[in-house]
């Protein structure tokens, strides 16, 4: 190399003895990495001043440094929770993160997807339930040629473009908690029609009452849309029943929370007239009076390791990649009690 030339990630690889592909992952923080290789190609880039180019390199690889977050999804919170996980990874690197939101209703949301991918041309991109679960747009991210990851309820997709959490036995867990302190009778209040989680956590609380020898009664199940106010209108519905339940599982925390007002507003104590679970231990949760028991969602480490998923390099035989199975689990606070004889 010339004394007057720039040096390139070429000459950082050949002086440091690895290959470019190494370079480029300490370049962008990759944590799939052992601490001497990213220390020895750290001072080679010391040494020689080495720059990155981001533009050059968005020319080269045909992408820019952006990664997509494309979701329709009626849950502000978690949304907001995704983006802080993604942007924990993408922080100090050359990375940045842009959110497009879709109608999945659309006849055109295909055609929108793809003029998006088309125009910002994405290193990668994060598919947020339910539109993760459409093969359609799965299938077309393949096709244009851009990195994807697929968030779901249960894992449908290869490991490499796939994080999920176990929606399914979590809520059995919660409901089988509710059945141990004594309940018999318990609501239920699902999630939206078209979303994989109100199908996995819909089956949850059916198998929990089966294994207990409790019947599954339609009448105890009542549809929402991770809504607050939604939550709102299933316990006016199951509170009217007679008998009626003495324990709700809501789907979300939101819901929950609906449930908990009309409990307050028609007089009941929570817990000692009614038991309240909810899912996803948002801020909420632990704010409301009684703080909520729910299913804690591990939506924010998720997030993180999609975001490694799409930003590192493929991983070398003797390196182990992101998890694409996420555990849920119960956080037992005061909004459960044995049922009022």
């Amino acid at each position: 190399m010339s004394r007057s030339a720039q040096p390139t990630i070429n000459d950082v690889a050949r002086i440091a003895g690895v290959s470019k592909k190494t370079v480029s992952r300490v370049i962008n923080q990759s944590p799939l990495l052992n601490g001497d290789t990213r220390q020895r190609v750290e001072k080679v880039i010391a040494e020689l001043g080495y720059v990155p180019n981001p533009q050059a390199r968005a020319l080269a690889l045909r992408r820019n440094f952006l990664i997509g977050l494309i979701h329709d999804n009626p849950n502000a919170q978690m949304v907001l929770h995704v983006q802080q996980g993604m942007l924990e990874v993408l922080r100090d690197t050359e990375f940045e993160l842009i959110v497009h939101p879709v109608d999945r209703g659309s006849p055109t949301m295909l055609e929108d997807v793809s003029h998006f991918l088309e125009r910002q041309r994405p290193y990668g991109v994060m598919l947020l339930p339910p539109i993760s679960e459409n093969e359609q747009l799965a299938q077309l991210c393949e096709r244009i040629g851009c990195r994807y990851v697929r968030m779901g309820s249960a894992v449908f997709a290869e490991p490499e473009n796939m994080v999920a959490s176990n929606d399914r036995e979590a809520v059995r867990g919660a409901v089988e908690h509710l059945i141990a302190a004594g309940h018999r009778r318990i609501g239920f209040v699902t999630g939206p029609h078209g979303f994989r989680s109100a199908i996995e956590r819909q089956k949850g609380y059916e198998e929990a009452l089966e294994a207990a020898g409790l019947p599954v009664l339609r009448t105890l199940m009542v549809g929402g849309d991770y809504l607050f106010e939604s939550g709102m209108r299933a316990a006016e519905r199951l509170l009217d029943l007679s008998p009626r339940p003495t324990a709700v599982f809501a789907s979300n925390d939101e819901m929950a929370a609906g449930v908990l007002h009309v409990a307050r507003e028609r007089g009941l104590n929570v817990p000692q007239d009614l038991s309240i679970i909810g899912f996803d231990d948002t801020s909420i949760a632990a704010h409301l009076w009684p703080p909520l028991t729910t299913v804690r969602w591990p939506i924010i480490t998720m997030a993180r390791a999609a975001a490694l998923k799409l930003v590192g390099s493929p991983v070398d035989d003797d390196e182990e990649g992101e998890a694409s199975l996420f555990v849920s689990t119960l956080i037992r606070r005061a909004s459960v009690a044995p049922p009022a004889e």
